[in-house]
């Protein structure tokens, strides 16, 4: 099973291996798509050479194949502008593409907000929140007091 794990430009994304490791350690095949931003963020030969995949953060060229599709999807960190942008519908990435289209073909998605109290108390935030999980998606405020990579794992076991 694919699990694509989406990581954003938020400082705990250096450290989304720890998520990879638990995802294949689980049995996962894990495929990496980052945020433009996140590119800066990560460490792209590394984690590549963790899942054995290319990172993905661009559309594919039309004469690439097509990349096979996730059977879940984890967006951890998320930031403030994915998950805004998550919830409207906007797909002017190759991530948020990925997002857009996900919930309407059914496939479970996880995501983890990593902002700051001052975005996450404003009503844009909150609305998307409430939106995304309307649309089954599952929102789970970053934990402060256990994993947050084992937590994103362990909402996405149930639904799979």
């Amino acid at each position: 099973m694919l699990l694509q794990i989406v990581v954003c430009a938020a400082g705990p994304a250096g450290d989304v291996g720890r998520l990879v490791a638990l995802a294949q350690d689980a049995g996962w095949t894990v495929q990496v798509v980052a945020t433009p931003s996140a590119l800066d963020f990560v460490d792209v030969p590394a984690l590549e050479r963790q899942t054995g995949r290319p990172v993905r953060s661009k559309y594919r060229k039309p004469n690439e194949p097509k990349p096979p599709r996730a059977d879940a999807i984890v967006v951890a960190p998320a930031t403030y502008n994915t998950v805004n942008k998550f919830a409207q519908g906007i797909a002017d990435t190759y991530a948020l593409g990925l997002l857009a289209e996900a919930p309407g073909l059914g496939i479970p998605v996880v995501v983890l907000p990593f902002v700051n109290s001052g975005l996450a108390a404003r009503p844009p935030f909150r609305r998307s929140v409430e939106e995304l999980r309307a649309d089954g998606v599952r929102v789970v405020l970053w934990p402060e007091h256990q994993d947050p990579w084992a937590r994103a794992l362990a909402e996405l076991t149930t639904d799979v």
